[in-house]
């Protein structure tokens, strides 16, 4: 006889924040045209209930392989609708309406799973932080390389001190895949009728449709995306940082091909140092430089690298760590990292491995988010890209942003991380930016004419790490 005790149903323990593994998850699906749809693949485990695209032309797969899901245009008219049926939301938009949808879903408790990059301004990506702190909800960064067994491998050999002290980081990539470099188109189109241009735009300024922007290319739009370094670091950087422990910048600097008001350059290099951090039992963290390169461009080929040796193997991106004692290289998110010296570490795992998590491919990385929404939050194993960990990893890379776009005032800009603040831009400096640029031959005579814009740049400067949203759009205030 067990006196005492009470067997309570799973779906009573549900109510309760908890659901049994074998208990299914209701998920809705919000920007499901593109990278959403790979994203649902990984979670059809579960019961996807709702799924929400501003294009339904875009989105007409994704309906078609989940014909059982209520189809919105507009995800508050979905929250409103399915609230108290929703577990989990995954968001896969463009990148500037991010926070809003995922910042809105944590206030109703809901889990969140967020594509990269987590958001389009640093206040965002900190608001997002401290939310999901507050709701207790399970969260994950669209990152998959976050949960494959190359980035623990890699920090297992680094934090046994393998390779020694690391004072110098390299990472790459060749996109953009998508054209940046781009003006302001001036003709005026008409947004087809399967799409909602007015929420395609969410919180920013109102401009005309036109075919150039969506789908796909807005990543290179500086009101709808972060061009190739936002899309890509969040991949490429993540065993970098999560490797050496990293937190804010002190300095960056950046630079790139022309940069003009409206898209991202073709081509950008980006400089980030980083002061000491606490040792660690086995290997020091002194100050070191991450080198970023985008576009084509290359670090230097040091003469340790063999000759021949391709930087995009995986046709992604890598990084390259320089030790005082090896020289670790990796691809994309972590993956098949190798020391230089040819020597194969003989290290024990002390980092949790993710089943199947072998591979750059989707699922694995949404099944490890599923399995923390299952937990109770007491005892929950949270996903190693679980918001306290993407926040501040996203504020790094859009600081690469930030390096970029105030590249012309000419100086190693000087960043305090607790207030969010560039601390030597002054109140009259001005950032000159280039607003169109027309180059022609005539008779053989070649004609040059640009133009350039003009802005406070501390002005501009706090737009960037906080936006001002359209009106009618807005977030949650910072707990």
């Amino acid at each position: 006889m067990l006196a005492g005790l009470t067997l309570v149903p799973p779906h009573v323990i549900s109510g309760m924040g908890y659901k049994a593994p074998s208990d299914k998850m209701n998920i809705v699906g919000i920007g499901i045209g593109g990278k959403g749809h790979p994203n649902l693949m990984g979670m059809k485990s579960e019961n996807i209930i709702g799924l929400c695209d501003v294009d339904w032309k875009y989105a007409k797969h994704t309906f078609d392989d989940f014909p059982q899901a209520e189809r919105f245009q507009d995800w508050r008219v979905m929250f409103d609708k399915l609230d108290k049926d929703i577990d989990g939301v995954m968001v896969a938009t463009p990148d500037h309406t991010h926070a809003a949808i995922a910042a809105t879903a944590i206030t109703m408790g809901k889990h969140v799973y967020c594509q990269k990059p987590l958001t389009h301004s640093i206040y965002e990506s900190r608001l997002l932080s401290a939310l999901a702190k507050k709701y207790g909800v399970a969260t994950q960064m669209g990152n998959q390389g976050n949960s494959g067994d190359g980035v623990r491998t890699l920090c297992e050999w680094i934090w046994n001190g393998e390779i020694g002290e690391i004072r110098e980081v390299h990472a790459w990539t060749d996109r953009p895949i998508w054209p940046q470099g781009l003006e302001r188109p001036s003709k005026k189109m008409r947004a087809p009728k399967t799409m909602n241009w007015d929420l395609f735009i969410g919180p920013a300024p109102m401009r005309p449709f036109h075919e150039i922007y969506t789908p796909w290319n807005w990543r290179g739009w500086w009101d709808f995306g972060t061009g190739a370094f936002g899309d890509m670091a969040c991949h490429v950087l993540d065993p970098v940082y999560r490797s050496l422990c990293l937190k804010y910048p002190d300095r960056i600097q950046g630079s790139s091909t022309l940069l003009n008001t409206e898209s991202a350059p073709q081509s950008e290099k980006v400089r980030f140092h980083f002061p000491a951090r606490d040792n660690m039992p086995k290997v020091a963290l002194p100050e070191v430089d991450v080198f970023w390169y985008d576009g084509g461009m290359f670090p230097d080929r040091p003469e340790i690298l063999p000759e021949g040796y391709d930087f995009m193997r995986d046709g992604l991106g890598g990084c390259l760590f320089i030790g005082s004692k090896d020289t670790l290289i990796c691809d994309c998110g972590g993956f098949n990292p190798r020391l230089l010296s040819g020597k194969i570490p003989n290290v024990p795992q002390t980092l949790r491995r993710i089943p199947n998590a072998t591979g750059y491919h989707d699922g694995y990385h949404e099944q490890d988010w599923i399995r923390a929404c299952k937990e109770p939050k007491s005892s929950r194993t949270e996903g190693s890209a679980n918001f306290a960990y993407a926040g501040p990893f996203n504020e790094m890379v859009l600081l690469g942003v930030l390096a970029i776009r105030l590249q012309s005032l000419n100086k190693i800009l000087h960043w305090d991380g607790d207030n969010m603040r560039f601390t030597n831009i002054s109140p009259d400096e001005k950032l000159k930016v280039v607003t169109s640029d027309n180059f022609n031959v005539i008779d053989g005579h070649p004609t040059f004419d640009r133009k350039f814009a003009e802005f406070n740049a501390q002005q501009a400067a706090s737009e960037y790490i906080r936006h001002n949203y359209r009106e009618g759009w807005n977030l949650p205030s910072m707990p």
